[in-house]
């Protein structure tokens, strides 16, 4: 059964490591995350952005898929089913459809326009059980036409919005979505202890898990980052393995590619891509 993100996220603020957040496409992604998961006994976070929620038919769709998957492949490891950078619409059409956990992005808003947003989906969260992730500042670059300018976060702020009752909070600290660039500075550590100071045992997140270097993630992870989110990494991995077996002519049959065949060497990427990061942010046998 699905979960709220809350519980695995408190133990991975205690224990000083990270809950990572691989974002789902289609079957096969979410397969994979899962399969790895229940292997490495490691809870997971399936994040779905409201682009991909309607590539898969819907968010009634999904859910309806991973809570199936859960049962059939006899998952006991703790998974949450969380939007992805939402709307406060999309939210609300998450919490209807089965999610356990909800994101909703205020950051383009004034913060008191976020704040009372915020505040009302902190009540319904609450009322049914399930976890909330809230965004000051907004995450750099671009993913599934989400667009952030990359604002560093305000640690009072970020105060305000931990206040509400939040589960977890994410903050702009110089990351950013897709492929970091060569003159990329790197993350502001400085910011990432203020806001620690100021929400205390609130789980932060990092959003743009893609490449950023192995000692940034774990200090970032001693500063109070307890989810780490991980998309970009998991599509280059996907795509790149794909388009090999296609290039290499396997599985040819007159009348085309076998499309299960066509796809299974993208979903072992995946599942490569998911055991790395599991391991880098410690979550291995903490289910």
């Amino acid at each position: 059964m699905l979960v709220s993100a809350k519980e695995m996220l408190t133990k991975a603020k205690a224990g000083h490591y990270a809950v990572g957040q691989f974002n789902i496409n289609n079957l096969e992604w979410t397969k994979s995350i899962l399969l790895t998961a229940e292997e490495l006994k490691s809870p997971v976070i399936l994040g779905v952005s409201e682009g991909a929620g309607k590539y898969m038919c819907g968010f009634k769709t999904v859910a309806a898929m991973v809570k199936a998957m859960i049962e059939e492949l006899n998952i006991t490891v703790p998974v949450a089913l969380h939007l992805d950078h939402g709307t406060y619409e999309g939210a609300k059409k998450c919490i209807e459809a089965g999610f356990s956990s909800v994101m909703f992005d205020g950051s383009h808003y004034p913060i008191e326009e976020n704040i009372e947003k915020t505040k009302e989906l902190v009540a319904i969260c609450n009322e049914k059980g399930l976890s909330l992730e809230a965004e000051v500042g907004a995450i750099g670059g671009e993913e599934d036409g989400v667009i952030g300018g990359g604002e560093v976060a305000d640690p009072d702020e970020c105060k305000r919005i931990a206040d509400l009752g939040v589960t977890m909070l994410a903050a702009g600290i110089g990351n950013i979505h897709g492929k970091y660039p060569e003159n990329w500075p790197g993350l502001r550590f400085d910011v990432l202890a203020a806001i620690q100071e100021k929400t205390g045992t609130m789980p932060l997140v990092l959003h743009g898990g893609t490449g950023i270097p192995a000692d940034m993630i774990q200090k970032a992870i001693s500063l109070g980052v307890s989810k780490i989110n991980v998309n970009t990494e998991c599509q280059l991995s996907f795509a790149a393995a794909t388009r090999a077996y296609i290039e290499a002519g396997k599985d040819l049959q007159g009348k085309g590619f076998d499309p299960r065949k066509l796809l299974a060497p993208g979903a072992q990427a995946i599942r490569d891509t998911v055991k790395e990061k599991m391991e880098l942010f410690g979550s291995v046998g903490k289910a």
